[in-house]
């Protein structure tokens, strides 16, 4: 890499950072959700304004390739793995028993249902419209269908934080649901990935090994691989937990944040191997490393310490560069369908909305809750992002249906806050933990709804 093309890499990520965390700022400043800022200022730099008021300086910072558009996509991919890694590490004691059954109803028909409509929809399209390069009609299926299906965790969990019903009961079921659905779509989504993974000439792991290059073996070896490795992750982290309990002695100063980082990115990089999506990979290391925190049962330790080091300087620096540059690929000037998008935007939330309404409904949640529930599942977030960017990477889909799976999740993440803030405004949360049902003429009510404090 040349001092020019060092430069070029070092102005760009700087700017991206700055504008990210500024457009971040200024949502946030007005009560929307931060990620939409950044991918905002990512956008402003983008081909979308950048690029048609000085495209000559446009194509200089962000190339389409060579060695500054590697430099860039690096951070880019870090940041979606530390994305997917807190996202993870956050779903600590998420799930309680006395919920088990509403979550369970919910996840399965806010998650099937949608999913199935998926499925069906692609033959109501022309798919020769939406393929990117990979040409894989059986990947871009899932890809649609698990864009329908997706529910955030990043986005719903700060949108909560930010108006202070994150301890409620209603707040702990959408967290476990969202849970549950995302690792499954997941392991689906890491299937799609795999299936266009490692294909050609220069292919590269266990697959391309095993010589497996027919669709459906190929379909099948990942769907094998993901579900193993998140079973071998799993019994790793109970075995690990079963020893850390049984001693006596208090453990040396348990890991680092180097520890840490070179954990993930070795997992990550065993999942690239293997054909599994490391943004998978990244989840689910987040996931057993917070149940596996020392903070979780109480004690104070490094282990916290590191995570929340980690956690801040992910938050602070790779992860608003990974959604700006999400803007930074937005192209809302040549590839942007609008009533393509407009109709995928209300199919979408038709099917989630309207399956997860019935689960809450089915699992004897009242009509009110059961409505909240459905507005806040039907938030896309950072997991729609996420999705639509591996898969957009991956050659799964083109320019076009990039667009539109961002302003998916973009416009179903304003929704869920919007409604969210009026159901608080309206006093439908106590500070009890439990949902207080609005309807003032309810028998379940045993009291006035109590307040809540938005600020």
């Amino acid at each position: 890499m040349t001092q020019t093309e060092l430069f070029r890499v070092l102005a760009g990520i700087a700017l991206l950072l700055f504008a990210a965390h500024a457009m971040g700022r200024l949502f946030a400043r007005f009560r929307q959700p931060p990620v939409i800022g950044e991918i905002l200022g990512g956008l402003l730099l983008g081909p979308t304004v950048l690029g048609q008021v000085l495209p000559g300086t446009g194509n200089w910072l962000f190339p389409e390739d060579g060695p500054v558009a590697s430099g860039i996509e690096l951070v880019h991919q870090l940041g979606m793995l530390l994305l997917m890694f807190t996202a993870g590490a956050q779903m600590r004691r998420v799930f309680s028993r006395q919920d088990g059954r509403s979550v369970a109803v919910i996840a399965v028909a806010g998650m099937a249902v949608p999913f199935g409509i998926g499925l069906l929809a692609v033959g109501a399209v022309d798919t020769e419209a939406l393929l990117g390069p990979a040409g894989d009609v059986p990947a871009l299926t899932l890809v649609l269908a698990c864009a329908i299906a997706v529910t955030s965790i990043p986005v719903i969990s700060r949108i909560m934080l930010d108006l202070g019903i994150i301890r409620t009961r209603f707040a702990r079921v959408v967290l476990s649901v969202a849970v549950v659905e995302d690792v499954i779509l997941n392991v689906i989504l890491s299937v799609a990935l795999g299936m266009v993974a490692g294909g050609g000439e220069g292919g590269f792991g266990l697959a391309h090994a095993l010589g497996i290059e027919s669709a459906n073996a190929s379909a099948a070896y990942h769907s094998v691989a993901s579900v193993a490795f998140f079973g071998l992750m799993t019994l790793g982290a109970m075995a690990v937990r079963r020893h850390a309990r049984g001693r006596t002695v208090a453990p040396a100063r348990p890991a680092t944040v180097a520890v840490r980082m070179a954990m993930l990115l070795a997992v990550c990089a065993s999942c690239v191997f293997l054909g599994v999506a490391p943004m998978f990979g990244a989840f689910v290391v987040g996931l057993l490393s917070g149940m596996n925190d020392p903070g979780t049962s109480g004690q104070a330790g490094a282990q916290d310490d590191s995570l929340g080091q980690l956690r801040g300087f992910a938050t602070g620096f790779f992860v608003p560069v990974y959604f700006a540059t999400v803007g930074l690929k937005l192209d809302l000037v040549h590839s942007f369908d609008l009533w393509f998008t407009i109709g995928f935007i209300l199919t979408a939330c038709l099917a989630k909305a309207t399956s997860a309404y019935a689960g809450a409904r089915l699992s004897d949640r009242p009509k009110s809750e059961s409505l909240d529930l459905a507005i806040a599942l039907n938030a896309r977030g950072g997991p729609g992002i996420v999705l639509a960017t591996v898969s957009f990477d991956a050659g799964i889909v083109n320019a076009s249906l990039f667009t539109t799976l961002v302003l998916t999740a973009i416009v179903t993440s304003q929704l869920a806050g919007w409604w969210l803030e009026r159901a608080v405004s309206r006093g439908s949360f106590d500070a009890d933990s439990a949902f207080v049902p609005r309807a003032p003429d309810t028998k379940a009510a045993k009291g006035p709804p109590v307040e809540t404090r938005t600020g």
